[in-house]
């Protein structure tokens, strides 16, 4: 059950997360002001991404196919989803993260759509880069 909620979450974040950087897009090149709404956008998929990876976390930690797949670093397959997956992802929400903190920081509204529109997108590079592809298609 918990392996299906985060599938299905998984598709909510990648959407929170388009739908951020869209607007932050547009914002900044509309040169326009930084309003509830922008905010809005950018914490809603802040908020999935946390509840994401603690989602993510706890099945890491309490699948036996994690700790099996440990032991089995050469398999690219097995080691995608031990390792590389969860620590990439990681690396993506903190920059989502850093990318929510920093624009709480500036005074522009130019600025606080950078911050949010790169950040937020590298994370999500980063997000696609390591899902694992093959798993999650084939449901």
């Amino acid at each position: 059950m918990l392996q299906s909620i985060h599938s299905t979450l998984a598709y909510v974040v990648l959407a929170a997360l388009v739908i951020a950087i869209i607007n932050s897009f547009l914002g900044l090149s509309a040169k326009r002001n930084f309003e509830k709404k922008d905010r809005s956008f950018a914490l809603i998929a802040l908020i999935f991404s946390h509840v994401q990876l603690v989602v993510g976390l706890i099945l890491w930690f309490t699948s036996p196919l994690g700790k099996e797949a440990m032991s089995q670093m050469s398999n690219s397959a097995m080691r995608l989803t031990a390792v590389e997956h969860p620590l990439v992802n990681i690396i993506a929400i903190v920059l989502i993260t850093i990318g929510w903190s920093k624009h709480k920081k500036e005074d522009s509204s130019n600025g606080k759509f950078k911050k949010i529109a790169y950040l937020y997108a590298i994370g999500l590079v980063l997000l696609l880069s390591r899902i694992p592809w093959s798993l999650w298609l084939a449901k």
